[in-house]
């Protein structure tokens, strides 16, 4: 529940920070389905991803002193542009639109099970960091003793065995 309350404090705070109209309740920033990008470019986010490469493997935080869990350091990098996001990584499975693994583009969402890919539930996520036409990698933080924030190539039997879906959050116009 801890985790829950800092993430509402967090929400408050942007929407004071970025002149949201309202902030979101706790069941509002639980339930996102649909993600506001605004004028924000799939480039400028991933680059701002790539520039937290390094940063320690924490579960449960988004604070980047401390360290990231895989979802929280996607909520770092879309709430530094004001986006919105849920806080977990399971609270994106029914969010944008799900788009074909081949299709994916800088700055789309690629969610996987936790680490028993048997469990086909979502426990995993990173922010795809190639264009089309590149071996398909991906921005995320990953627990282990080499953990923390890193870029990994997605055509590894570890991940492709773990694979769920990936989703659209930038609208088609302005993704590469």
């Amino acid at each position: 529940m801890r985790t829950r309350y800092k993430y509402f404090l967090l929400c408050l705070l942007l929407c004071v920070s970025c002149h949201h109209k309202k902030p979101l309740t706790p069941y509002e920033a639980e339930h996102i389905t649909y993600i506001e990008t605004g004028k924000t470019t799939p480039d400028s986010l991933v680059n701002f991803a790539c520039s937290l490469a390094g940063t320690p493997y924490k579960y449960g935080s988004v604070d980047p002193r401390e360290g990231f869990d895989c979802s929280g350091f996607v909520t770092y990098v879309f709430n530094h542009f004001c986006i919105m996001v849920p806080r977990m990584s399971v609270d994106f499975t029914p969010v944008q639109r799900p788009i074909p693994l081949q299709e994916a583009k800088l700055g789309d969402l690629i969610l996987f099970t936790g680490s028993d890919s048997c469990i086909r539930i979502v426990g995993h996520m990173g922010i795809i960091s190639s264009t089309p036409g590149e071996p398909l990698r991906f921005m995320h933080a990953m627990s282990g003793k080499n953990g923390g924030v890193v870029e990994t190539d997605f055509h590894t039997r570890y991940y492709e065995a773990r694979y769920i879906k990936t989703i659209r959050i930038f609208p088609d116009s302005t993704a590469r």
